[in-house]
């Protein structure tokens, strides 16, 4: 199985944005926020595209308050394609759906005060069942080297390990798994080599794979050594984003 371009749609104040990991602050307009780059055009504009050209499950994402209505504007341009993360709880994961989502993405609903809790979980998989979630295990390197779990917009770490324990303990929660190597997210500095061998060596379900990619050849290092298991998104370094490599020729390899 070949791996597969997974389109994204970044929203912080409304806007489609990229954003250097790990900068982002719980505020709009924080003074430590880098962005790479804020499209002139709407949410709907880059849904309608990604429709056109065939492409599933890419992700729209909810950087902070006040994006609601152009995530919306993105699930009702290609309903049943695009994945919803930011802010999904057990209460509000179903409007989501009904909305157009295919799947929603979690974190910090399952993942607070950095600790898992279980009980949350528990609550989201009775809302909406596993084939609807998406568990995102974004990660960053902590002081020993280890993979941790990362929430609250990349700024906390958590107590959970991202390695193939914690990949097998949630496969049967969920319908795949997204992970963003924030320590080179939106830096267009080359992939994590290591974190890609740990998605593709050990985990039960699809992941999808997100930072750093900046030439054709860290897809094409994705797409050999991901076995067919982990497809990838591009966010910062597409042209439709500002970047060098062609929205184009990426969705020729599909």
């Amino acid at each position: 199985m070949k791996a597969a371009f997974r389109p994204c749609i970044d929203l912080h104040g409304g806007k489609v944005k990229q954003i250097v990991g790990g900068t982002l602050n719980t505020a709009v307009g924080e003074d430590d926020l880098r962005t790479n780059f804020v499209s002139e055009k709407n949410p709907a504009y880059f849904a309608e595209l990604y429709k056109r050209d065939g492409l599933f499950g890419g992700h729209v994402i909810k950087l902070g308050a006040g994006n609601d209505e152009a995530a919306l504007e993105a699930l009702r341009a290609y309903p049943g394609g695009l994945q919803l993360g930011g802010g999904v709880n057990a209460d509000n994961a179903k409007g989501f759906l009904d909305a157009g989502a295919s799947q929603v993405i979690v974190t910090s609903f399952v993942f607070s005060g950095g600790e898992f809790h279980e009980e949350n979980l528990r609550k989201l998989l009775s809302a909406v069942g596993k084939e609807h979630i998406v568990l995102d295990l974004s990660c960053r390197k902590s002081a020993d080297g280890r993979y941790m779990v990362v929430t609250d917009r990349w700024k906390n770490f958590t107590t959970m390990e991202l390695n193939g324990e914690t990949l097998e303990r949630f496969a049967g929660c969920c319908s795949e798994f997204l992970v963003h190597a924030v320590d080179v997210e939106g830096k267009c500095s080359g992939i994590d080599e290591t974190l890609l061998g740990i998605l593709a060596n050990s985990s039960p379900l699809k992941c999808v794979y997100a930072g750093g990619i900046a030439s054709y050849e860290d897809i094409a290092l994705i797409e050999n050594a991901g076995m067919g298991k982990v497809d990838y998104t591009i966010g910062s370094a597409l042209d439709i984003f500002g970047g060098t490599l062609k929205y184009e020729e990426v969705i020729k390899r599909q």
